[in-house]
């Protein structure tokens, strides 16, 4: 499915977000006029400046990957994190119900304690255990509360062969110091699914394009399959999982360098100033229910990653 419109981008340096801006402006079918403002020119901790970027672009959609996720800074920075993960998503919310416009905003497992023993759904209790988590799900809650058009993608594990503007992701870090240390000890409780940028980007594009084949007003369409979603890496594994077979590609792609063992270790033996859950599970069957979409299996996508390295 492809389409046409305008779409007002955040986050466009971002591992999401760049993705997102090569898929949508003429690729795979697709002819979006896309205004990706960069940090300069948007500064998504100033409201108003929110407001005044959606009212001058007027898009048809707004889509938002960008968010504060330095979830260990945010302890510290509170203010901020609220700022750009809550305060930006209710402007947005706002303009967009304003406009008539349609918003795809993306979310987290971070809402959940990480204490369950299963895959969350989409309708389980949420209970963030850090200001990151808790400022995201805040964002939810306004978005919701404007009475706007959208779909929340919560996904998690978030990575790709670029790192983003930052280049820097777990994985790109893990392949760094395999080549420079003989052992690496990983976090092996806390079970998760890693996911390829590169899909939430594919799925963007899909559920823009099914809404837009429903006939009528994009925002209309939204209105009727709106709501949050699941869209994490198909499969489960954990921190040490994903960091061994990541090596163990990487030692495909590179036979004879020598790379690092790798050793699972507990939560409690790698302290971090914001609690991270130890079950980040999603339960993704309701976007496949919805929107006939299924992620991609994580070993699937860490092959592809790899191989683009």
């Amino acid at each position: 499915m492809a389409g046409s419109g305008r779409v007002l981008l955040t986050g466009a340096s971002g591992q999401v977000g760049g993705e997102i801006a090569r898929l949508l402006a003429g690729s795979s079918g697709f002819s979006y006029e896309v205004i990706a403002p960069s940090r300069a020119e948007l500064d998504l901790s100033d409201e108003a400046a929110v407001r005044a970027m959606v009212r001058e672009v007027r898009p048809q959609w707004i889509v938002n990957p960008a968010a504060y996720t330095a979830v260990d800074k945010a302890e510290s920075e509170p203010d901020l994190a609220y700022a750009i993960n809550r305060d930006a998503v209710r402007a947005m919310g706002e303009e967009a119900k304003a406009l008539g416009a349609a918003v795809i905003h993306f979310s987290t497992d971070y809402v959940f304690d990480g204490e369950g023993d299963r895959a969350y759904r989409e309708d389980d209790a949420t209970e963030p255990t850090s200001v990151y988590g808790a400022s995201k799900l805040a964002g939810e809650v306004e978005l919701a509360r404007s009475g706007a058009a959208h779909v929340i993608l919560r996904t998690s594990w978030v990575y790709d062969a670029t790192g983003g503007a930052a280049k820097k992701n777990f994985l790109l870090t893990i392949l760094k110091l395999a080549r420079e240390r003989e052992t690496l000890r990983v976090v092996g409780d806390q079970h998760g699914a890693p996911t390829w940028s590169r899909d939430l980007a594919r799925l963007t594009g899909h559920v823009m394009g099914f809404a837009e084949a429903s006939g009528g007003s994009v925002a209309d369409a939204v209105a009727r399959v709106g709501g949050v979603y699941h869209a994490g890496g198909a499969g489960e594994t954990t921190w040490f999982g994903f960091a061994a077979e990541g090596v163990r590609l990487l030692g495909e792609k590179e036979p004879g360098v020598k790379l690092a063992k790798i050793e699972a270790i507990t939560t409690e033996e790698y302290p971090t100033p914001a609690k991270r859950p130890k079950n980040s599970r999603l339960d993704c069957a309701k976007l496949e229910a919805t929107f006939g979409w299924t992620m991609m299996r994580w070993e699937d996508s860490l092959r592809a990653v790899v191989e683009e390295l």
